[in-house]
């Protein structure tokens, strides 16, 4: 099995190598790579290993931006020194997760947990185990009840109970909180609504409304829905005729 560890602290790549090859003798790290930039121009000129051993805090960005870059159909361990990372991780092809510093004990039941999802599909079209990955990244959506966000430098999650609504502008998707917090979100609308559960509903193009924020609604002369919020918000949200009954069903369940 060949492993690329990607990791900004030459010993510590060196230990994780040691380690990874000692207890697996069938095991081979087969390239180090200690940036993004190096990663990116590595898998962009190489054939992908069997698994990743990740860093996510490197010296030119965070890893995340190489998964960004390069279309990787191969599981991602993900190693940090720190925790905050653990939902974009497991958007982000992870299936572990593990805190510095290394433990042998988290290594091993890291490719364990590797060879026994490999192990699950046999057929030619699944051994880049993009199908599992798949699997095991909407159970992550679905039980963590958060959104990832972006401020500054930061990737934070957002519990979807916290949003009032989704809403795109200048192109760009937003998040809207109840206590009045705007943050910029990393999905379209499109993707947002598969992830948000029943409590949201597509007003329209432009916006996903929380069933909590909305206070009431009146029909216009256009025979549209006119949605008022329970805060002052800029934009008139609007629900077409089309969608009437359905948004009506959704409002009162």
């Amino acid at each position: 099995m060949n492993i690329i560890i990607i990791e900004d602290e030459r010993l510590t790549a060196e230990d994780l190598k040691d380690i990874i090859t000692d207890n697996n003798p069938d095991c081979q790290v087969i390239k180090i790579l200690s940036s993004v930039k190096e990663a990116v121009d590595y898998l962009q000129a190489n054939p992908q290993p069997d698994l990743i051993f990740s860093d996510i805090q490197l010296g030119d960005g965070l890893s995340f931006e190489i998964y960004k870059k390069v279309k990787i159909n191969v599981p991602i361990v993900f190693c940090t020194a720190y925790d905050e990372y653990a939902l974009t991780a497991f958007e982000t092809n992870g299936i572990h997760y593990i805190l510095k510093p290394f433990d042998e004990g988290k290594i091993a039941e890291a490719i364990e947990k590797f060879k026994t999802l490999k192990n699950s599909f046999h057929s030619e079209e699944d051994h880049s185990l993009t199908k599992v990955l798949d699997l095991l990244q909407n159970k992550q959506n679905e039980n963590s009840g958060s959104i990832l966000v972006y401020q500054q430098d930061k990737v934070i999650p957002v519990k979807l109970k916290n949003i009032a609504l989704f809403y795109i502008k200048n192109e760009v998707t937003h998040l809207l909180t109840f206590d009045q917090k705007v943050y910029y979100v990393n999905k379209s609308l499109d993707e947002v609504q598969q992830t948000c559960g029943y409590d949201f509903y597509r007003a329209n193009r432009q916006f996903i409304l929380n069933r909590e924020a909305i206070k009431e609604v009146s029909q216009t002369l256009s025979r549209k829905i006119s949605v008022s919020l329970k805060f002052d918000f800029d934009e008139d949200i609007l629900v077409s005729k089309e969608k009437m009954t359905d948004f009506l069903t959704w409002l009162k369940a």
